[in-house]
């Protein structure tokens, strides 16, 4: 169905997109407006979106709020209703989604915002509007200022960056006696004779299903994310990865040793960021002293210093320790809630059900040697 916005977003117009088929027949004109959007990461391509529908999406859940500009696609909401616990529309992606946002091209910022924030209202009535994991700087930001109902910020997970230089520039940013470890293991890496090569796009398929193979095998006996190791999580990536390759918003690293293939590592990308989003490797190279982090690593920054195109490494989320021995910039996503007047229960819910996760979280890092533990 469509509607016209207010008077302020100037000839816009919004659809409401329910329809699969007409999601997927949007490509091209997806295509388009991701790449006239600034803050767009990989996980708002088209590709990861449609395929994360086909893989993860529920019945009637698809809800595409669709910005034209005399008949352009100026700006998208891509999101799905759910019901449980909380009527909400949360972005499509999920938690395989590093980073949730909307696309808005950048010549249609302010306008373009305007009426998808007019166009959210009309949603905020009935369910609460949740975008998690929202990367500072992103388009979303944008319906936020504009937002004028009830609306809370807050924080989300953190992720690890680093600049996209050589491994050379990276050690500098260590102290000395950390630098000179990298260095002794980025040589034990040669001595052992692991080699590494990008992945050709054409060859796309067959690297990810090593990838799971080998990601398999690495957490073998630990505990590992169970959705890894789902056919419904392998065929998402075949199906997104390998067109993403071809257009260059992805790339695979595979590791070689013997002739044998020993782990696999895929990035995704868009504009000045790189994302590496999943890798997997044979335990044998922690036989053979390999430390992976650095050989992954290692081998990341030169390809990238080679394309000369990213800004920013991002280690995605998570804060494992074996991630800050790079000396990271912490950057921490955000939390917006969007909510109506009829929908402002929900919004304060959702907001003490954080706070008592965290005061949880809080209660179980007590140390067992203070007055209060379990």
């Amino acid at each position: 169905m469509s509607a016209p916005t207010t008077a302020s977003a100037r000839a816009m117009s919004v659809e409401l997109c329910t329809d699969e088929r007409t999601f997927a027949a949007l490509a091209e004109e997806w295509g388009r407006l991701h790449g006239a959007c600034p803050s767009a990461t990989p996980f708002q391509s088209h590709a990861w979106l449609h395929s994360w529908w086909l893989s993860y999406g529920t019945p009637d859940g698809l809800r595409l709020f669709l910005v034209r500009r005399g008949g352009e696609l100026v700006a998208a909401a891509p999101l799905m209703r759910v019901r449980h616990p909380l009527p909400k529309l949360v972005p499509i992606g999920g938690a395989i989604s590093d980073f949730c946002d909307v696309l808005i091209d950048e010549s249609a910022a302010e306008h373009g915002s305007v009426a998808l924030a007019d166009a959210l209202a009309g949603a905020a009535r009935t369910a609460l509007i949740d975008f998690r994991e929202v990367r500072p700087g992103s388009a979303v930001e944008q319906v936020y200022r504009h937002w004028r109902g009830p609306r809370r910020r807050l924080r989300d997970s953190a992720c690890l960056e680093l600049p996209a230089v050589p491994m050379t520039e990276l050690v500098k940013r260590l102290p000395p006696a950390r630098a000179q470890r990298v260095r002794n293991k980025i040589n034990r890496c040669g001595k052992v004779g692991v080699e590494w090569r990008g992945v050709d796009p054409d060859e796309t398929e067959i690297a990810l299903r090593r990838l799971i193979d080998l990601h398999r095998l690495q957490w073998e006996g630990k505990k590992m994310t169970p959705e890894h190791t789902r056919p419904r999580f392998l065929e998402h990536l075949v199906r997104s990865v390998v067109p993403m390759a071809r257009s260059g918003q992805a790339t695979l690293t595979e590791f070689l040793l013997d002739g044998a293939v020993v782990a696999v590592n895929l990035h995704l990308l868009s504009g000045g960021l790189a994302g590496q989003y999943l890798y997997g490797f044979h335990p044998g190279l922690r036989e053979r002293r390999v430390d992976v982090a650095t050989m992954l690593l290692r081998a990341s920054t030169e390809r990238l210093a080679s394309e000369g195109e990213r800004r920013v490494l991002s280690l995605l989320r998570g804060d494992e320790p074996y991630k800050y021995r790079w000396n990271p910039d912490t950057v921490v996503n955000q939390r917006l809630l969007l909510a109506g007047l009829c929908t402002l229960p929900l919004l304060a819910a959702t907001v003490c059900d954080v706070a008592a996760r965290c005061g949880a979280r809080k209660v179980r890092r007590i140390r067992p040697d203070t007055k209060e533990h379990w």
